[in-house]
């Protein structure tokens, strides 16, 4: 079989571009290989300037031991733990406590909320009392529960009406000595 110079282009040019789209991926790879170089490189720097960071923290920290223990000595009045403020068990904990008081409350327990029974609707209508003081405590949302939809759907309804980009227009008055550019520039909005 012979081949014509129009094949014989037709190949070469073919050959020609497998060669460009060969080279193309080539550097397309090498080019990908050096972005990610270059992240790595920019995850490194950002470590370390955290790690800088630290450490000028711990520096500045270390260096201000001085400042610290006279604070501590002078206005806060801290000490480190002694050996013998360590205690072996739970006892030694407990031995620590103190009475509670003839007049103090009931301490706090974790309830469980019992819906069908009328002992637990009772005890949720009982005041609260404060644990320290044994007094009343009121709640300010006590009275707001009567009608707390309401009281939501008006203050979520205000909000809509100042968060809402279109605006009540403003009627104004005008007299008649205004010229009619002066009605047509109100008329614009640009009399304000």
């Amino acid at each position: 079989m012979i081949v014509t110079n129009t094949q014989m282009r037709s190949l070469g040019w073919a050959a020609l571009l497998a060669v460009c789209v060969g080279m193309f991926v080539v550097l397309s790879l090498r080019v990908h290989a050096v972005n990610s170089e270059v992240h790595l490189a920019e995850r490194k720097i950002v470590a370390l300037k955290r790690e800088t960071l630290l450490l000028e923290t711990e520096f500045q920290t270390r260096a201000s031991q001085r400042q610290l223990a006279n604070w501590n000595s002078v206005e806060f009045g801290f000490e480190a733990p002694r050996a013998d403020q360590y205690l072996d068990n739970e006892r030694q904990l407990a031995s620590l406590g103190q009475p509670r008081g003839p007049d103090a409350p009931n301490p706090i327990r974790v309830a469980r909320a019992d819906t069908g029974n009328a002992a637990a609707r009772a005890a949720q209508d009982r005041e609260m009392v404060s644990p320290l003081t044994g007094e009343a405590i009121t709640l300010a949302s006590a009275a707001a529960q009567s009608d707390g939809g309401a009281l939501f759907a008006d203050a979520f309804g205000d909000f809509l009406i100042e968060a809402s980009p279109i605006r009540a227009a403003k009627a104004q008055t005008v007299s008649g000595d205004l010229t009619g550019t002066a009605l047509s520039q109100d008329a614009r909005g640009g009399g304000e």
